[in-house]
C-alpha cells in the first residue's frame, strides 16, 4: 500500500507548498492563455485539446521549477517532452493538410 502522507511530504520537499504551486501555475496559464483568447483562440472552438493540455502541463512544470527545486532536471525533461508531444501532433496535422 502506498503511504500517501509520505508521498506528499516527499513531493512537497521537491516541488514546494502545493497551494503556492497552484497559484503560480494558474498565473502562468493566465499569462499564456489571455493573449490567445484576445486573438480569438479558445479551447472549445479552435484550439485542439492537445495544445491546451500541452500549455497547461508546461505551465505546471514551470510552476514546479519556480516554487520548488530549480535544479531538478526532470522538470525540464518533462517540459521538453510535452513540447515535443504537441509539436509532433501539429506537424502531423500540417502534413495531412498539405497532402
Amino acid at each position: 500500500m502506498v503511504d500517501i502522507a509520505a508521498t506528499l511530504e516527499e513531493r512537497g520537499s521537491r516541488y514546494g507548498d502545493f497551494t503556492e504551486h497552484a497559484r503560480i501555475s494558474a498565473e502562468l496559464r493566465d499569462v499564456v492563455c489571455r493573449p490567445l483568447r484576445d486573438r480569438g483562440y479558445t479551447s472549445s472552438d479552435n484550439l485542439p485539446p492537445f495544445v491546451v493540455e500541452g500549455i497547461f502541463m508546461i505551465c505546471h512544470k514551470l510552476a514546479r521549477v519556480a516554487n520548488g527545486d530549480p535544479l531538478y532536471a526532470d522538470n525540464f525533461v518533462d517540459i521538453a517532452g510535452y513540447a515535443k508531444l504537441v509539436a509532433d501532433r501539429l506537424a502531423a496535422r500540417t502534413a495531412s493538410v498539405e497532402e
